[in-house]
Formats: C-alpha cells, structure tokens, sequence
C-alpha cells in the first residue's frame, strides 16, 4: 500500500478473548472502515498535502490526521527563537536554529546567569558586612539599617538588568514530528498572542520577545495541525489561517487591542504545517472559500464512510478493534468470543442497512468501554455476552432516555391503543437523534373528514409542528387519494393531527401511516390498532424505504405491538436478535395497497382497493 506497508495483525482462529488478538502500536493500522481514506492519507503524507475530513462525528477524523504525523517523512524539527531587536523593541527577532543549538544557547545562558548572580550575592554579602561593621563601631544603627536596604535593592537591580538577553525558546524534541490539535481554541492560542506588561516604565517591564506567546500553528511547524469543526473557528482567524498557508509564516502580534501586547510584532515566525481540516456536511457552507480552495489546490478532500461491508474481513477487524479499545483503556476486562458476536450483531443493528456494519466506532468505543465497566464491577475475569446485552440495555444515549419517558407519558396518557380497531387512528413509527444515537418513538396520528366552509373550497389541515420535508410528503398521499378514490377533495376538509409532537416532525417517513389514517377516514374503514408501521411513499403508491428501521421495530416492540408494517426494500436491514422478534409479525410491504390490504378491518375487500390493486403495479 504505497510508500508505508500495513501490516495488520492476524486474529486467531476461534480465540476464546481478545487477549489473544495482537493490537497494532501503529494508529494508521488502528483506524478502521477508511480504507480509501487511507489510501488518500499515505499520498498526503509523503507529498505534505492538506486534507479536509468531511463526515459524521465519530468515524475517525481524529485519528487519520494522528497518523498522519506517523508517516510524514522522518526529518529535523528547526527550534525558533525570540530575541531583543535593540533597533525596535517592539519588533523581537526571530532566529531559526537546530535543537542542539537552541539548546547550547539556553545553557550558555543559564551558567552566565548563575555565575553573575553568585558575583553578586557575594559582593552584597561583603557590602552589607561593611555596612554592619561600620554601624556597630560609630553606633549609628539606624543609618546601617537604611544603608543595607538601600544595598539589597541596588543589587537585585543590576541583577534583573541582564533579563534583556533571556532567549524566548519554542521547545522542540529532535526527531519528532509535532501534532497539535487547535478544535476550539481562541485565536491566541492558534496564531500566537503577546502578553499584557503591567509594567511598562520604569525598567521593571519584562521585555517584548520574552512575552511572545509562539500559536499552534508556529508549533506545529513541518507537522500536522489538526482543527475540527473549522468552519467555527471567526472569518478573522480562518483568514490568518490562510496567510500562514500560503506564506508558510506568519508575525505573532498581540490579540487584545486594549492590551500593552498589541503594539509588539514579531518578524515572520515559519509556520510550515499540513492542515487536517474536519467537520459535518454542513460546515462547507461556513467554511471560507479561499480556505476550502488553498485545501483543494494542495490537497485532498475526503468524505467519511458512515458504513463498511459486513464481510469476514471486516468482522476480523471489528474484533481488533475490541482488543485495542480494551488495551488502550488499560482498565476493563477482555471480550469473550460470544461477547464479541454480541457486540458485531448490534453494530450491524445500528448500521442499519443490508449487508453493512456500522463506521461509527467512537459510540461503539463507548459500548466496549460501558459492557467492561458492568464486567469488573461484577468481578469477572472476563466481559461475556450478557454484560455486552446489559450495556445496550441500561448504557442507552439521552435520545434513548427521551424515547423512553416520551413513551411513558402516552402510556400514561393512554394514548397509545394497541388492541381493537378505530376509524381515522393509526400508530406511525419515528426516531429521534442523529444516525448513530437514534432512537424509535410511536406516533399516533388521526384523520377526520369534514365539510368545509364553502363548498368546492376544501383542504388539509395539518396540525403538530410538521417541518418540510413532512409537509411536501402530504402532497404525495393526495395524489394517492385523488387517483384511487376518485372523489373530489374540494369537497372535503381533511383534518390530519400529529399528537403530542412538540419538538416537531421531519421526514417522510410517516407517510403510509398518513395515508392509511385517510383512506380509513374517508371510507369508514376501521384501522387494526395492533399494528405500527413506517414507510415513505410515492406519488405512484410505492412504498419507498426509510432511515432507522431497527430503532423503530424495537419501539414498537417495547410498546407491545405484535405487528409492524415496514417497507418491502428495509427488509434485509433488519438486524435484530431472533428473540426480539420471536413473537412479533414484520409485514413487509412493496405497495399502498399491501399496506392497506393489512392495516384496515373489513370483511369484504372495498372497491377502491381492488381498483388500487390493479392500477399499482412495480
């Protein structure tokens, strides 16, 4: 692979822990479902491009610009040094020199300072002798007292008055390759500050390039800045960023104008780093635009996998990752086999989709971490399968702990009906949180029809905070009705209730439950309250698939629904364990009519299905 050759370890064949898998020292090696981030990395690092990391939080952003540090060519880290400028004091030279020369200089330094100081401290102690002498014989004490004081102060002066050839040294290690990560730090830290003097007259000030402070990018000169969420960071500081980029050096001035510090100004210091960039999908909108092109003309942009392949390989992998998570952490026990099955099947759950396992390993990290905690409070030697089940259960995000009190409350409420069958009601399926923390809630939703105020004037009205894209997807179940009805919906006003949604609905998700809740209204069908469902729709009556189909079947599961429709094309990204769903019936749907066929109570099919069922055909 490249100019670096990866070598990934081998997981034995039926290990019984992972005790017994080799955990990668290299961070390179340790990243993993980035593989051609990877690939893009090692190009980036033996040409010193910059990189913008475009994706969700969690997939190993971090990490890749970690390692690349790692695999920048091996070199020489030059030592800067602030120095008095006796032309403008305000102006502090900057002088490049190697380590051990940074080095020699600060020694040299510090032995001529120990040796003046020692010089006077000796003549102090022999003045103040004399002085104490000469007091005691002519028996004025008061006049030795004073003229000792006055000596004691004298010497600590002309003893400061040799701090004006201090060096300001930024500290280097030899061989090392510096990493700095600047995500959220204030434009000071980032691009270098000057202190305040409180003193400033009267030659007790301490000197201009001793109150250089050197910014992260002067330290990670010839290595990696890495700066997540960049497109936070003030226009002011992105544009600095992009000077020091081009320039490849930037002057250190003071930040706060009402500060001493902001009259100093440094000569150019190098400032010859490779950018790591990183952020959401969102952040390319705030980011500047000079910035994002000075990326793209000496880099690469990268967008990171949210999923991997549920292959062998990579289910290989994922049991790397366990051991190097426990080994890193340095305080839990290790993973069973079992444990280890347990922890792939639920990160095939939460990938949610048909042959995929899910990238997001910073979660996943916190699962390890969460399932080896109940392990060692409980005194095993090693974390097994039911303490990986009981840190899904019990270590559960806040998305999970509002789901879980929202559907308490319409338990209390009795607003959910999971028994019977009601016209106009239907039990629609959500989910809240981002793709790697989501949660399912049920959704009840009711539809009435009325006259409306003047006929050949009627509408839908649409009540819970609908958003949208939830909006628009109610114009594609009126073109259902339209088409398989065939009734004028100028003469109707069709009412649609989201109820208790305060924190608003996105999505179409909802729209086959929509739907359903209309064609039972309008006809007085009766709806079976023993199914939850979820799917989006077409203006053709397709039923599309849907995002977090695993946290909506397990909603309606905990609620106590024994039937979920859900659509045809989410079928193979169901994932989860057998005996979640034992007792539970999936009908998986490919047409409104399928979805209507199960979901209304009747005992002779109605004339607008049979129409339905011969107009719809994929």
């Amino acid at each position: 692979m490249g100019f670096v050759k990866e070598v990934l370890p081998s997981v034995p064949k039926n290990f019984k822990t992972t005790q017994e898998i080799p955990v990668p020292k290299k961070i390179f090696s340790q990243i993993i479902g980035q593989e051609k981030s990877k690939e893009i990395l090692m190009k980036a690092a033996k040409q010193r491009r910059n990189l913008l990391l475009i994706g969700s939080p969690g997939t190993g952003k971090s990490m890749l610009g970690k390692a690349l540090s790692e695999l920048l060519p091996e070199k020489e880290i030059p030592a800067v040094m602030s120095l008095p400028n006796e032309r403008d004091e305000n102006n502090p030279r900057i002088t490049i020199v190697s380590v051990a020369e940074a080095e020699k200089y600060r020694q040299t330094f510090t032995d001529q300072r120990r040796l003046l100081n020692l010089l006077f401290t000796v003549l102090m102690v022999v003045s103040l002798i004399g002085v104490l002498f000469y007091a005691i014989n002519t028996q004025q004490l008061l006049v030795g007292l004073i003229a000792g004081v006055v000596i004691i102060i004298m010497f600590k002066m002309l003893s400061s008055s040799t701090k004006d050839v201090k060096p300001n040294i930024l500290e280097r290690k030899k061989h090392e390759l510096p990493f700095y990560d600047a995500t959220g730090v204030h434009s000071g830290a980032l691009l270098g500050d000057v202190k305040h003097d409180p003193f400033q007259s009267g030659g007790l000030g301490t000197p201009a390039h001793e109150r250089v402070e050197f910014g992260l990018i002067h330290k990670s000169n010839k290595g990696v800045l890495f700066i997540d969420e960049v497109s936070t960071l003030p226009v002011e500081a992105q544009t600095a960023l992009l000077t020091a980029m081009q320039e490849k050096k930037l002057s250190i001035t003071g930040k706060n104008p009402m500060s001493g510090g902001s009259t100093v100004h440094t000569e150019p210091v190098p400032c010859d780093f490779v950018l790591v960039a990183a952020g959401n999908i969102h952040a390319l909108e705030k980011l500047h635009p000079a910035l994002r092109s000075r990326i793209i003309g000496y880099g690469y942009e990268i967008y990171m996998e949210d999923t991997i392949e549920d292959t062998a390989e990579n289910r290989q992998k994922l049991s790397v990752f366990i051991a190097q998570e426990i080994v890193n952490d340095g305080k839990i026990p290790h993973f069973t086999n079992k444990a280890v099955d347990r922890f792939i099947q639920y990160n095939k759950m939460i990938a949610g989709e048909k042959g995929k396992l899910s990238a997001h390993f910073r979660a996943l990290g916190g699962l390890v971490r969460s399932a080896g905690d109940i392990a060692l409070f409980k005194n095993k030697l090693f974390t097994d399968e039911l303490d990986v089940e009981e840190a899904i259960k019990k270590c559960y995000s806040v998305e999970d702990q509002i789901s879980g009190k929202y559907c308490e409350k319409l338990k209390s409420y009795e607003a959910i009906e999971i028994s019977g069958a009601k016209i106009g009601r239907v039990n629609g399926l959500a989910v809240i949180g981002s793709r790697e923390t989501s949660s399912g809630v049920v959704l009840p939703i009711l539809s009435v029809i009325t006259k409306p105020h003047k006929k050949g004037q009627g509408k839908i009205i649409v009540t819970g905070n609908l958003q949208k894209i939830a909006l628009e997807s109610i114009q594609n179940i009126e073109a259902n009705i339209k088409r398989f009805i065939g009734k004028n919906l100028s003469d109707y006003d069709l009412h649609i209730q989201f109820l208790y949604t305060y924190e608003g609905v996105e999505g179409d998700s909802a729209s086959i439950s929509v739907a359903t809740a209309i064609f039972s209204a309008l006809e007085n069908i009766p709806i079976k309250q023993n199914i939850a469902m979820t799917g989006s729709l077409s203006i053709q009556g397709e039923v599309l698939p849907i995002g977090g189909v695993n946290a909506k079947i397990s909603a309606a599961i905990e609620q106590g629904f024994n039937t979920i429709i859900i659509p045809l094309r989410n079928l193979g990204d169901v994932s989860l364990p057998k005996s979640k769903i034992a007792n539970t019936k999936i009908i998986a749907c490919k047409t409104l009519y399928d979805v209507l066929s199960h979901a209304l109570s009747f005992k002779k099919e109605p004339s607008f299905l049979k129409n339905m069922k011969d107009a719809i055909r994929f």
